[in-house]
């Protein structure tokens, strides 16, 4: 069995260089379906750590009227915080909303003028509400509203609820991330089918190539494994020096990139990269792998009848 590998894997080899120009178009090929890939992974990655940074910026405010009470504000904010659907909620005082009023106005003379004529607090204090999706806000927005129609000393209390102010942004962003995803997942699929095709072509070509030698060594009685595990292992072999080639494609590009987009997205994709290399490696040279595997298979249960 050990000197049956050792001839099959020869073979691959010898096969792959003697081939070398049919090697090269398909690994060309292979290295740019992989590193669009490779691309498309980490754009993804950018936008998912924008979308996250807009979404943190997204929320639903609870402004309560000036009379509600500490407990009756707590009671409120303890049963959203126990909500599946809730993040974070963070509170703010009326003493420090003031505060934050008289900061953000300060050198607006009329605003502050109004506020000293008052002679007291005239803000209430809120309740700031993040979810964990963007599409969970609805449903949050649907609780809050039923307890202020309640009636009762918690729904008593609550002045305005601003999703419908914030619903149209809320919105955009759901298309938004679900958009990505979809675009993402369509041109992974792709990609994948077109590198299939183009090394399982690669492979019909190889067999064509070596269809003499294939009949002399069928009157010999050479084994199918033997005449068709050479095959699958060039195959195999496309995509590992695919997956690497594309990894070295990717790695200036990133050492380059990498500081314009931590200024504009908040991620440097160099370190994105060293610190994920070996799942970004393994995911693209797997990828190739499997592609080579599985295109010089059906290539070979398609044109080598043995």
């Amino acid at each position: 069995m050990m000197t049956g590998i050792r001839r099959v894997r020869r073979s691959g080899f010898v096969g792959f260089w003697r081939n070398a120009y049919v090697s090269l178009s398909a690994i060309f090929v292979m290295t740019v379906a992989l590193f669009v890939i490779g691309a498309t992974m980490f754009i993804e990655q950018l936008f998912t750590t924008a979308l996250t940074t807009l979404q943190s910026k997204v929320d639903i405010n609870v402004y309560f009227v000036p009379t509600a009470s500490e407990d009756d504000i707590k009671s409120l904010k303890n049963a959203v915080s126990a909500l599946p659907d809730v993040a974070k909620v963070v509170y703010t005082s009326r003493e420090d909303a003031l505060l934050n009023y008289q900061e953000r106005y300060k050198n607006n003379e009329i605003a502050m003028q109004a506020l000293a004529e008052l002679g007291e607090n005239p803000l209430g204090a809120t309740i700031a509400i993040q979810a964990n999706e963007t599409a969970q806000y609805e449903s949050i927005n649907r609780f809050l509203e039923e307890q202020r129609q309640a009636g009762g000393p918690q729904g008593s209390i609550i002045e305005e609820i601003n999703y419908a102010r914030n619903k149209e942004s809320i919105d955009k962003l759901s298309a938004i991330v679900v958009a990505i995803e979809q675009a993402s997942f369509i041109t992974m699929i792709v990609l994948l089918v077109a590198a299939v095709l183009i090394s399982f072509n690669t492979i019909r070509l190889a067999i064509y190539t070596a269809r003499e030698e294939i009949s002399i060594m069928r009157l010999v009685g050479a084994s199918n494994t033997f005449i068709r595990g050479p095959f699958m292992l060039q195959g195999i072999m496309y995509g590992l020096v695919a997956g690497i080639f594309s990894i070295l494609i990717l790695y200036p590009i990133l050492i380059w990139i990498g500081p314009h987009t931590e200024l504009f997205f908040e991620i440097n994709l160099y370190t994105y990269f060293i610190q994920n290399f070996a799942t970004i490696f393994g995911t693209l040279v797997g990828i190739g792998v499997v592609l080579g595997f599985v295109s010089s298979t059906l290539a070979v249960a398609r044109y080598l009848r043995v």
